[in-house]
């Protein structure tokens, strides 16, 4: 699943290419994938024009002129792609539907633009979605409530970061970083990443963090986010971003998928193992539970 800054990645390519388009028309070939009724899509899509592009978490929220917004989830294998006449914009799941034409066989929601741009959402596996609905419902969503703060808003403190993690001292820590209800979208890649820059075993209890620990920790998560966005996402294997172009942040990961090679702070061995149901990596000498 695409991770906080893979979704970012996307948001500021959209917000370069639709904002100011007018959709005309949105067509569906499964109602699970486009979760919105023809009379909505009358009376709010139809003739809408794109004012913004926003994102929450792993959500992405494409606001309309109409006081509704199209809000997406691409979960494991969803796809957004914009074709216009002279331009081409890819992102998600790397599959031949990145470069082929389209509509294909993965296409799940066509929205045509006046202009006769088209934005396409794919969806292989059909978890994915998108959903129209009032922009100020948006926040009541089951998810939106229970989500977390953002690790990289300039107003999320150390303290509120430690704050968010003692009301589970006998949770270990990288169990507690994926809680997306403790922060909003840190997944497998950032927490292994974020905990050897910590110099913090994965299996140790919340409870046993010291106030630098914390701070390290802190301060490493806002790291490797903003880095991987920089990068434009985590991984050649699973995501293209917002340029079409393959994630290149794994090229400089420290742990994740380095099972086997040399730790590059002290070279010992870096080793695989299971945390919180996840793969995860480590090393066993900077890294002492």
């Amino acid at each position: 699943m695409p991770e906080l800054p893979e979704v970012e990645t996307v948001k500021r390519g959209l917000l370069k290419l639709i904002v100011g388009r007018k959709l005309v028309n949105a067509t569906t070939d499964n109602p699970k994938s486009f979760q919105a009724n023809q009379n909505d899509v009358d009376a709010f899509l139809n003739r809408s024009n794109v004012i913004d592009v926003r994102r929450r978490a792993k959500v992405l929220m494409i606001d309309l002129s109409t006081g509704y917004s199209l809000v997406i989830h691409l979960k494991m294998t969803g796809q957004v792609i914009f074709v216009g006449d002279s331009e081409r914009f890819a992102a998600g799941h790397p599959n031949d539907s990145l470069i082929n034409k389209l509509p294909d066989k993965s296409t799940r929601i066509t929205f045509v633009f006046e202009d006769g741009s088209q934005l396409f959402f794919n969806d292989q596996r059909k978890f994915g979605w998108v959903k129209l609905m009032p922009t100020a419902e948006i926040m009541n969503l089951s998810f939106m409530q229970k989500v977390g703060p953002e690790p990289l808003e300039s107003h999320f403190t150390l303290e509120q970061f430690k704050t968010r993690f003692i009301r589970r001292p006998r949770t270990n820590i990288k169990a507690a970083l994926l809680d997306q209800s403790v922060i909003a979208g840190v997944g497998n890649i950032y927490a292994d990443e974020a905990l050897w820059g910590a110099r913090l075993h994965p299996r140790r209890l919340v409870g046993s963090l010291s106030d630098d620990d914390y701070e390290n920790l802190y301060n490493d998560v806002r790291a490797v986010m903003m880095l991987s966005i920089e990068k434009g996402g985590s991984t050649n294997r699973n995501y293209v971003d917002a340029e079409g172009k393959k994630g290149s942040y794994m090229d400089f990961a420290r742990v994740f998928r380095r099972e086997g090679l040399l730790c590059p702070r002290c070279g010992d061995e870096i080793v695989k193992m299971r945390v919180a149901g996840r793969g995860t990596h480590i090393c066993p000498s900077c890294q002492v539970i």
